[in-house]
């Protein structure tokens, strides 16, 4: 399991610790898990543009761009860790237009 899917995982249940009345998990990545988010969207950009080069740098910063817009839009529609794990960052990308 990659560090990404990690930082999306869903804690397990723990039947003797059960409070479905907890709000869900807030969806704050550590900085490493959000550097990881930024990779795997900038490899996705580079993907794009079929991995021409000289655009490494630009494909970094629209990614933290494209990334940063997700949580917050995520963090707004109220979606937690498993429905973003759900959805996955690439299909979240491109839902939340980033």
């Amino acid at each position: 399991m990659t560090q990404l899917h990690q930082c999306l995982a869903v804690p397990a249940l723990d039947p003797e610790h059960d409070d479905a009345d907890a709000p869900p998990p807030r969806l704050e990545p550590s900085p490493p898990e959000r550097n990881e988010m930024i990779a795997v969207a900038a490899y996705f950009l580079a993907e794009r543009r079929a991995f021409a080069p000289g655009g490494a740098e630009a494909d970094w910063l629209l990614a933290e761009q494209q990334i940063d817009r997700l949580l917050a839009g995520a963090r707004a529609a109220g979606l937690d860790r498993a429905a973003l794990a759900r959805i996955g960052l690439r299909n979240a990308l491109r839902l939340w237009g980033a």
